[in-house]
């Protein structure tokens, strides 16, 4: 039972929840804690705050306060790779990514309990990159008070599988990379393409162990792939010759390699002309050359992805449509942006 008084007869009772203070484009946070014991000089404060009344509260057996619900929630959301706090602010779970890898959200089950109503959880995207410390969740009972038996339903959909917010770690892989193309291997242009390639492998922590060159010949493309994989390459990824043209052979040498399970074409841009297949646990990705050209493409959606151990498969890149064309921003800020959201 709530019972609301006026602030000046407050003095001497203790608030049942944290007073937000907002002061534009300046701050925004907690200027009373919960379990904060009013005294006469708070009084012109908490007006100044807007608030000519407060809440005593008497729950009843049924009820639950936003603080406990929100750590009943939050140990119920959190898996693996991620970590929060006790201290409940403003009656909000923050939870955080405990090292850096790979947000996974279970975006169905999210649904289900956002869908509850008095409950919320606001997460990043999954298949985010994130670093440690970096949020990726908040969750709260929207109320003051709530009823024990809706917490107890959130709390049960999200304990029915995996957990809800998860971040996975990135392996160091040991990549091998092909690069592709006469005009490169005959020494016509520089290639540009390794540098980038190392660039992206490294900063998520894995390492290239032999880059090799080839001609547009699926052939000599396939002895360059084995020849990844023979130094222990457990990732290959090859470089342009993905498109129609009568000497892009990169394909054909990719299968010639041994690769199962190929799936070629995205509906992202860019990136239409990538390629995903196996080649026994080794992982084989065929690129484009618009991932020389372009800062961004389909292949930063899904490295991480594939580092993590996932399979992709066409049923995952028909979903990546919907996000997948890229604004090619004059100033990139990914992943702060739309692209593969």
């Amino acid at each position: 039972m709530k019972k609301c008084i006026p602030v000046d007869q407050a003095v001497g009772m203790v608030l049942p929840h944290d007073i937000t203070e907002i002061v534009q484009d300046k701050f925004k946070g907690r200027a009373f804690k919960k379990g904060h014991i009013v005294r006469q000089e708070d009084i012109d404060r908490l007006r100044s705050l807007g608030k000519e009344h407060i809440y005593v509260l008497e729950l009843a057996a049924e009820e639950i306060h936003e603080n406990e619900a929100a750590l009943l929630m939050a140990a119920a959301l959190a898996g693996s790779g991620v970590e929060y706090s006790d201290d409940v602010h403003e009656g909000k779970v923050s939870i955080l990514a405990a090292h850096d890898g790979l947000l996974k959200i279970d975006k169905e089950a999210s649904f289900r309990f956002n869908l509850l109503g008095e409950v919320m959880c606001s997460t990043l995207h999954d298949n985010t990159p994130v670093k440690k410390g970096e949020q990726v969740a908040a969750v709260r009972l929207i109320p003051l008070v709530g009823d024990r038996s809706l917490i107890a339903q959130a709390v049960e959909i999200a304990n029915a599988g995996e957990k809800i917010v998860r971040v996975l770690s990135l392996p160091m892989v040991k990549a091998g990379i092909v690069i592709t193309g006469s005009e490169v291997f005959h020494g016509r242009i520089e290639d540009k393409f390794e540098a980038v390639l190392r660039g992206k492998l490294t900063v998520l922590g894995s390492e290239v162990v032999r880059v090799g060159f080839a001609p547009d010949d699926a052939g000599l493309i396939a002895e360059q792939i084995s020849q990844c994989i023979a130094v222990g390459a457990e990732l290959v990824i090859t470089s342009g010759g993905m498109s129609v043209d009568p000497d892009d052979v990169t394909r054909a040498g990719i299968r010639e390699a041994g690769a199962k399970d190929i799936v070629y074409g995205t509906p992202v841009l860019p990136g239409a002309m990538f390629l995903v297949g196996r080649i026994g646990t080794v992982s084989v990705v065929g690129l484009p050359a618009c991932g020389m050209f372009h800062k961004i493409t389909v292949f930063d959606l899904v490295l991480p992805r594939i580092l993590a151990g996932e399979r992709l498969s066409r049923e995952d890149f028909a979903a990546m449509g919907h996000g997948g064309l890229c604004r090619n921003c004059k100033f990139c800020q990914y992943p702060v942006c739309s692209f593969g959201k």
